[in-house]
């Protein structure tokens, strides 16, 4: 069994991003920036934007971090991120998620200039990846393609289920499995029998946030387990995977935390080096 460690990954990768970007800095003009929206003051995001924006940082990525009232209207946050669109030194805009229950995710996300949408969620670059096109691709999904390609694991054939079917995580990676010639089944909670379904599956990627969902009878031996899940029971945070048990099973699994967490982040630092890289390098 190999635990496969996205906090050691995403250190290897983020020490070959920074040295990309030292280099660019010897003929570019300014570094990389990314620009990180937060509106309210929700303890889970302001978790994420911190690490978001040091590890931004800690490669040469410039980050500018705006945070916004819980009241703000939607007319206000349009303007924010219109004026990041038309700012020529921002590279990437991140507008970090959930929005107060007033605001529009969506739309928001839509008006987000598609070459700077280093989260990958807007319409635009959702549609060029399952259309085959080149596109901005969603920050964890990324970093699980990422992790899984350092672990040396060849996805073709392998029969795959992916539990969860947001738009975040669960339809993209299903995408990005059949590209590398996976054979895959999408679950979610009006699935019947979902034991059936994992079972037999070669690999497995839980992404729901529910506790021990997947439990070691549920898969068989040799099993490679991805768990995207963040839960939290007081001050511990764990996965969609009861852990302790599947591990014994599993030829790879990912812990949580330190498991898809750190690819997520290095995967969005990449996405904004892509753009800064479209922008000033080719």
């Amino acid at each position: 069994m190999t635990i496969m460690n996205g906090k050691e990954v995403s250190k290897i990768r983020n020490l070959n991003l920074k040295q990309k970007i030292d280099k660019a800095l010897k003929t570019a003009s300014r570094p990389p920036s990314l620009a990180v929206i937060l509106v309210g003051e929700d303890p889970a995001s302001l978790i994420y934007v911190e690490s978001k924006v040091r590890q931004a940082k800690s490669v040469g990525i410039n980050s500018i971090d705006i945070k916004l009232p819980e009241s703000i209207s939607e007319v206000e946050l349009i303007k924010e991120i219109e004026k990041l669109n038309n700012d020529p030194l921002i590279d990437g805009i991140l507008i970090q998620l959930p929005l107060p229950k007033h605001i529009n995710e969506g739309k928001m996300l839509d008006l987000v200039h598609q070459e700077k949408d280093v989260d990958g969620f807007s319409v635009l670059n959702q549609g060029k990846l399952f259309q085959n096109r080149d596109s901005i691709i969603s920050a964890t999904p990324k970093g699980i393609i990422n992790l899984i390609d350092h672990y040396g694991i060849n996805l073709e054939g392998l029969n795959c289920t992916v539990i969860g079917r947001s738009l975040i995580v669960g339809l993209p990676i299903s995408k990005l499995l059949i590209d590398r010639n996976a054979t895959v089944t999408t679950c979610h909670r009006y699935t019947k029998d979902l034991i059936s379904h994992t079972i037999n599956a070669d690999l497995i990627v839980v992404a729901t946030g529910n506790i021990n969902l997947i439990t070691a009878d549920m898969v068989k031996d040799g099993v490679i387990i991805i768990d995207v899940g963040i839960n939290r029971i007081g001050k511990k945070i764990c996965g969609d995977v009861d852990f302790e048990n599947v591990k014994n099973k599993a030829s790879f699994i990912t812990p949580v935390p330190g498991g898809v967490g750190p690819m997520t982040i290095s995967a969005l630092l990449e996405n904004v080096y892509q753009v800064y890289e479209d922008k000033f390098l080719k």
